[in-house]
């Protein structure tokens, strides 16, 4: 089984609907001139969301930091990699993950995710192949079968 580092085990249990409703409200009385750091612990909470669209929402959150103030850019990025993983958006969960392995080549959360992403892409992968493959399976046997009537009919 695969090991998780407290952060990823931390980020699979959502806060409860009261604790969002707390960074929200913060969010919104902050209203234009919302803080980085408020903006931020409000796409936290949102990225550790089981609802894909709160997730979703948490990661837009972040983009819009990440785009903003480059000088957090570092701290979003291990977020923003896991976001795009809980939503199965492991092309951009692996982006996000490789850049912040590029600057922080040891850093323990960002290793574990890229080897979460590599074994669900493998797994994915593997499930993909195997529909691909029963689906060709019954399309030869319904050609097969196809072939065999017209042949009898001759």
């Amino acid at each position: 089984m695969t090991e998780f580092v407290p952060q990823y085990q931390e980020a699979e249990h959502p806060l409860s609907p009261a604790e969002i409703e707390v960074l929200r409200r913060q969010f919104e009385r902050e209203g234009s001139y919302v803080t980085i750091q408020t903006k931020f612990n409000y796409a936290w909470g949102l990225i550790k969301s089981d609802q894909p669209e709160q997730v979703a929402y948490g990661i837009s959150l972040l983009s819009e930091i990440y785009t903003d103030s480059p000088e957090r850019r570092r701290e979003c990025l291990y977020y923003l990699a896991l976001g795009h993983y809980k939503i199965s958006n492991f092309v951009d969960a692996r982006q996000f993950n490789r850049e912040l392995l590029r600057h922080e080549p040891n850093n323990i959360q960002a290793l574990a995710l890229n080897k979460l992403i590599d074994e669900r892409v493998s797994r994915e992968g593997v499930i993909g192949l195997a529909i691909v493959s029963g689906v060709l399976t019954v399309g030869a046997v319904l050609v097969a079968i196809l072939i065999r009537r017209a042949a009898s009919k001759k």
